[in-house]
């Protein structure tokens, strides 16, 4: 059970993939209206269009840059009603800012998904106000249709979880990148050793995401004692020098994030 019609206002890749995600997990395409200033190319069977429909929405999805919402969201007024139900996922831009941009709106949420939102594996987070219960059932619904959903309470911690959760895939991705190179720096072909991490990372996620045991432990099983993999786990484990280096990268993406929100607060 989710919306009826879904309105995606801008379709960078964010918003592409929500899209791609749902209508894979069975989502009907016409379910979808895309608009966007520029013409591009959208699945088939959803509606597309260079201009606002003038008719409110059950649902408006926000794909633009987070900067632009005060410029955006006057635009988008025809589209909404007291029954339409906001979903941003503008990394930054609190409640407070989208319920003041979008006044006659129903209920606001922030809808926190990654890339892999395409794919249905995207740990998704949900904070929103406004909603009834209904509602709240048919977002559920959509994150669950692209991965999991994952309700949040405190605003808080939002930017924080979306470090972890929408920025994490680019971390995960360097870290690849970062074994892939260390390999063809001592031997193997570069095209060999990105192939081989790439697969290995997949098995490991996969693994890691079945098995009842945390991260950590399944860490200490591939590990045996003064064996190939504990020497090498020795190396990241020095000095706390891995998780003081992720703790900062999570740190920095968070940081950002209340950043956006201040400069979005200073042009209301």
């Amino acid at each position: 059970m989710t919306f009826d019609n879904i309105l995606v206002a801008g379709y960078g890749a964010m918003a592409s993939a929500m899209v791609e995600g749902w209508i894979a997990a069975g989502i009907p395409p016409g379910t979808f209206t895309i608009y966007n200033p520029r013409k591009k190319s959208a699945p088939e069977g959803t509606h597309f269009t260079l201009d606002v429909p003038a008719t409110p929405f059950d649902a408006v999805l926000l794909g633009f840059k987070p900067h632009m919402l005060a410029d955006v969201a006057p635009d988008l007024a025809p589209s909404v009603s007291g029954q339409t139900v906001i979903l941003s996922v503008l990394a930054g831009i609190e409640l407070a800012t989208l319920k003041q941009a979008f006044p006659k709106a129903g209920g606001v949420v922030r809808f926190m998904p990654n890339l892999a939102i395409a794919l249905g594996k995207s740990p998704n987070a949900l904070l929103a106000d406004g909603l009834t219960e209904r509602q709240r059932e048919q977002v559920t619904a959509l994150g669950r249709a692209g991965g999991t959903a994952e309700w949040l309470e405190d605003e808080s911690q939002f930017d924080l979880v979306t470090a972890l959760a929408g920025s994490g895939p680019g971390f995960v991705y360097r870290f690849i990148d970062a074994l892939a190179a260390g390999a063809a720096a001592q031997g193997l072909s570069q095209e060999q050793a990105q192939r081989l991490a790439v697969q290995m990372v997949e098995g490991a996620a996969a693994l890691a995401a079945s098995s009842q045991l945390s991260p950590g432990e399944l860490a200490a099983r591939v590990a045996s004692p003064g064996g190939m993999t504990q020497k090498g786990l020795d190396v990241l484990d020095q000095n706390d020098a891995l998780n003081e280096l992720v703790e900062n990268c999570l740190v920095a993406a968070r940081n950002r994030g209340r950043q956006m929100a201040e400069e979005a607060r200073a042009k209301e």
